[in-house]
């Protein structure tokens, strides 16, 4: 089972270069993040002509999250759990059965939280909080997940094209770094990691001041594995080259396969 996590920044700017992109990696899963739009105006035809069943967690102008999938989606699942009053479209939960077992599988668009000292910072930290408990709570089925998204977080130095001009950004400060080891400490894995150890290794470069063209980038796009899921993780790589594309998202796609 090959998975994969993209956030496509408007899936009605990129709904090409997302087709494009699946009939060429042909995942079996795929997160989506920062769709950008309400639940009915999905382009979800467009995705059921490739073969995929979708399922989405949308919201006008902002976040939204999709699930796609070559395979039966059971128990759709959307928000996370607590956060009385988040109306944010975040996270979306669901189950997919491939020929070797089942995987739980969730679109993960974690808040950006800029700028710090601010109740954005603070919301984004109480959200990966919630995210750390939930994750949790999942381990308990002793089954494959796979918690995969935008996590908006530089894990660490190496994961960014240059520390210094991060220093002072949420994704960069220590307790962000700290909330997504704290997931990682529970005993799920970053699946990239476990297969690549190398610099330079990014899903996101932004539109500004030719990113791109100095590879001035960084890695912010996660699959996080429960050791039932790394024990089948077969190999795990990111799609750069999808950023080079027409009217490209300045994010790219990560995936991994999966012994299922």
């Amino acid at each position: 089972m090959k998975i994969a996590t993209w956030n496509v920044n408007s899936i009605k700017v990129r709904l090409e270069a997302a087709t494009a992109w699946l009939k060429e990696a042909k995942p079996d899963v795929v997160a989506l993040q920062e769709i950008k739009c309400v639940d009915e105006n999905f382009p979800a035809e467009a995705f059921e002509a490739l073969g995929y069943n979708c399922a989405v967690h949308g919201q006008k102008t902002y976040n939204g999250v999709a699930l796609l999938s070559k395979l039966p989606i059971e128990d759709i699942t959307p928000r996370l759990p607590g956060g009385d009053g988040d109306d944010h479209s975040r996270y979306l939960e669901a189950v997919v059965t491939g020929s070797k077992g089942t995987l739980r599988v969730a679109s993960i668009y974690a808040p950006n939280g800029n700028p710090t000292g601010t109740e954005k910072f603070a919301y984004k930290l109480s959200w990966l909080e919630r995210l750390r408990r939930h994750a949790k709570s999942l381990l308990t089925n002793e089954e494959p997940v796979a918690l995969i998204g935008d996590y908006n977080i530089i894990p660490e130095d190496r994961d960014c094209y240059d520390p210094k001009a991060w220093i002072n950004d949420a994704l960069f400060q220590p307790q962000s770094k700290a909330a997504l080891r704290s997931i990682e400490n529970l005993g799920y894995a970053d699946a990239f990691r476990a297969r690549n150890q190398a610099t330079g290794q990014y899903t996101f470069w932004d539109y500004q001041a030719g990113a791109w063209r100095k590879n001035h980038g960084i890695r912010i796009d996660h699959i996080l594995l429960s050791p039932q899921g790394l024990d089948r993780l077969k190999a795990c790589g990111i799609d750069k080259h999808v950023r080079e594309g027409d009217k490209p998202s300045d994010h790219v796609p990560v995936w991994a396969e999966l012994d299922l």
